[in-house]
C-alpha cells in the first residue's frame, strides 16, 4: 500500500509537472508574438539601427542620464542611417526610435529569462524529461541562434551606405522567429487533452502543406518588408497593369538572383502568388477535412484556417492599397502571426489525436 501511494503521489507530481510544462509554453508563445509585432513597430518606424551595440547584458539598462543619452545619440550619428536619411533629427526624436529598438530586445531577454527559469522548473517537476526536454531545449538552442542573427541583421544596415538592414537578413530573421513559434505552439497543443478524433493519414499530410506554405508566405513578406515593396506598385490586383508582370519588369535587375530580394515588383509579385496558393490550400483542406471528419474539433479548425487566411488576404491588400501606414502594417503582421498559430495548433493536434 505505501508503494502504491507513492507511485499515485509520483504521477501526480508528474501530472502537475505537465500541466506547468505546457503553460510556460503557452507563456513563450505570447512572448514570442509580442515580440514580432514590437519587431514589425521597430521595422516600421525605422528604428532598427538605433542601438548600434549588442550588449546582452548591459543592454539591458537604458541610458539614465542626459549625458547617456547624448553618447547614444553620437554612436547613432555615426551610422549611415542618421548621415543619409535622418540627418538633423533632435534628440527626442531619435530617443522615440531607441525605445522601439530597446523594447524589442527586452523582450528577447525575457524571453531568455523566462525560458531558462521554466525550463530547470520543469526538469526539477519532472514535467520535463526524456524527449520531451531534448525537445524544448532544442526551440531553447535555436532561440539563442535567433539573437545572435538578430545582431547580424542590425549589423548588416551599419556599414557602407546602408541605411537599412539587408532583406535577406531580416528574411531569416523573421522565418527564424515564427519556426521558434511553430515549434512552441505545436509542442505545447502537444501536451494538451487527446479528444479520440483520429485523422487519416491524407489530412495529416495536407495539414503539413498548409503549414509550410503559410511558413513561405511569411519568409516572402519579409523580403517585401526588407525591400519595402509595400512603397510601391499600390494597385490590387494587377501590377503596372498585369495580372503577370512582363518578365523585362519582374528581371530587369543584374545579376538575375538579385530580383528575389531587390526588384520591388518581384518581390511583391511573389508574395502575392504564394498567398494566393495558402488560400487555395487552406480551402482544399477545409473542404478535405469536411468531407472526411464532419462533426468534429478538426473540422471546425481547418474552417476557421480558411476564414483567417481569408481575412488575412483581405488586410493584406488594404495594406498595400493604403501604401503601408504604420497601424495596418502591424495589423497585417500581427495577423500573419495569428494565422500561423492557428495552422500550427490544428496540425500537431491532429497528431495528438
Amino acid at each position: 500500500m505505501t508503494a502504491a501511494f507513492a507511485l499515485n503521489a509520483n504521477e501526480e507530481t508528474r501530472d502537475g509537472g505537465i500541466h506547468f510544462v505546457r503553460l510556460w509554453l503557452w507563456v513563450l508563445v505570447a512572448l514570442v508574438f509580442m515580440m514580432v509585432v514590437v519587431g514589425g513597430a521597430t521595422r516600421l518606424t525605422g528604428s532598427g539601427l538605433s542601438i548600434t551595440e549588442w550588449s546582452p547584458i548591459m543592454g539591458a539598462i537604458p541610458p539614465m542620464s542626459d549625458g547617456a543619452w547624448l553618447e547614444a545619440f553620437e554612436k547613432y550619428k555615426a551610422i549611415p542611417q542618421y548621415r543619409l536619411v535622418n540627418e538633423g533629427m533632435t534628440l527626442d526624436e531619435f530617443k522615440f526610435i531607441f525605445w522601439w529598438e530597446w523594447s524589442h530586445r527586452q523582450l528577447g531577454r525575457a524571453i531568455g529569462v523566462v525560458f531558462g527559469i521554466g525550463f530547470l522548473w520543469g526538469v526539477y517537476t519532472g514535467g520535463l524529461r526524456g524527449a520531451l526536454a531534448l525537445r524544448v531545449l532544442g526551440i531553447g538552442a535555436l532561440g539563442g541562434v535567433q539573437a545572435a542573427i538578430g545582431w547580424i541583421m542590425v549589423a548588416s544596415g551599419l556599414k557602407g551606405d546602408m541605411t537599412a538592414v539587408a532583406p535577406v537578413k531580416l528574411m531569416l530573421h523573421l522565418t527564424t522567429a515564427s519556426v521558434i513559434y511553430t515549434l512552441l505552439v505545436m509542442q505545447a497543443t502537444s501536451l494538451g487533452t487527446s479528444h479520440g478524433e483520429k485523422a487519416p493519414l491524407s489530412i495529416k499530410r495536407f495539414a503539413t502543406v498548409v503549414l509550410f506554405v503559410t511558413l513561405l508566405q511569411i519568409a516572402l513578406g519579409a523580403l517585401v518588408a526588407g525591400s519595402k515593396a509595400g512603397l510601391t506598385w499600390n494597385t490590387w490586383p494587377l501590377i503596372d497593369g498585369h495580372f503577370v508582370p512582363p518578365k523585362e519588369l519582374l528581371f530587369s535587375v543584374t545579376p538575375l538572383i538579385e530580383n528575389f530580394v531587390d526588384n520591388t515588383a518581384l518581390v511583391q509579385f511573389n508574395h502575392r502568388m504564394s498567398a494566393y496558393l495558402l488560400l487555395a490550400v487552406a480551402l482544399y483542406h477545409g473542404w478535405q477535412t469536411a468531407r472526411l471528419m464532419p462533426q468534429t474539433r478538426a473540422r471546425r479548425r481547418a474552417v476557421s484556417i480558411v476564414w483567417l487566411v481569408t481575412l488575412q488576404a483581405v488586410i493584406g491588400i488594404a495594406t498595400l492599397l493604403y501604401a503601408v501606414p504604420l497601424w495596418l502594417g502591424l495589423l497585417h503582421q500581427a495577423f500573419a502571426f495569428v494565422v500561423l498559430g492557428m495552422v500550427a495548433t490544428h496540425r500537431a493536434a491532429l497528431s495528438r489525436g
